[in-house]
């Protein structure tokens, strides 16, 4: 996670004005735990170099900050906790959460405490609820699956194309728009499924147990 698009973030503060508050915590949110830990690394470590040259240079309105970890896991369950955990901490920003999984259920408890939040998550549901707070940085599921969907249906053409999801926010979210881009192409997906995360054994699974391709 690169520490300028941390910074920029960061730097919403300076337009709201830090006086409001009586500490200056911000935080960030992420799997720092579990299968997508290496991600959590980067944006604690990017978080980490952002705060210090900010801090470096005067912090924000003649204040410094300093900065909060929350661990998710990707797990949305786990991932209202932190919010709420932050909420009680009073950080005035979030940088969080990676999985839209856990920013989408998160996200309802920061824009109850009027927290100004920034995400990298890209299903289309961050952004489309109409919540005030929250600030996408990046393209979302519907872009990326339009690009997505239309190399493999003309690279492809001809060909049998499997688009299977792990039945995540971000996984099924992206190959739907994936597959709606191929359709749209002409090119029907010869299987679109999704499978558990985590099975050891997918021995047993075929394309004749699952359900049809078009839905």
């Amino acid at each position: 996670m690169s520490k300028h698009i941390l910074s920029a973030g960061f730097c919403l503060l300076a337009l709201a004005g830090t006086n409001a508050w009586a500490e200056h915590l911000v935080a960030i949110a992420g799997p720092m735990t579990g299968q997508y830990a290496s991600a959590g690394d980067q944006i604690r470590k990017g978080a980490e170099m952002a705060i210090a040259d900010i801090n470096a240079k005067g912090g924000v309105n003649g204040e410094k900050l300093k900065l909060e970890i929350g661990d998710d896991a990707c797990d949305p369950k786990q991932a209202v906790a932190v919010a709420n955990q932050m909420v009680n901490k009073k950080i005035i920003f979030m940088h969080g959460h990676w999985c839209s999984s856990s920013t989408i259920p998160a996200s309802e408890v920061y824009v109850e405490a009027n927290i100004p939040v920034v995400t990298v998550s890209t299903n289309p549901q961050v952004t489309e609820r109409g919540l005030k707070n929250i600030f996408r940085i990046m393209g979302r599921d519907d872009q990326q699956g339009l690009v997505a969907g239309a190399y493999l249906a003309d690279k492809f053409k001809g060909k049998k194309i499997a688009v299977v999801d792990d039945k995540s926010a971000y996984g099924k979210g992206l190959a739907d728009e994936i597959a709606k881009a191929m359709e749209a192409k002409g090119v029907k997906p010869a299987l679109r499924e999704s499978i558990t995360a985590g099975e050891k054994d997918y021995s047993g699974w075929s394309a004749s147990s699952s359900r049809p391709a078009s839905r």
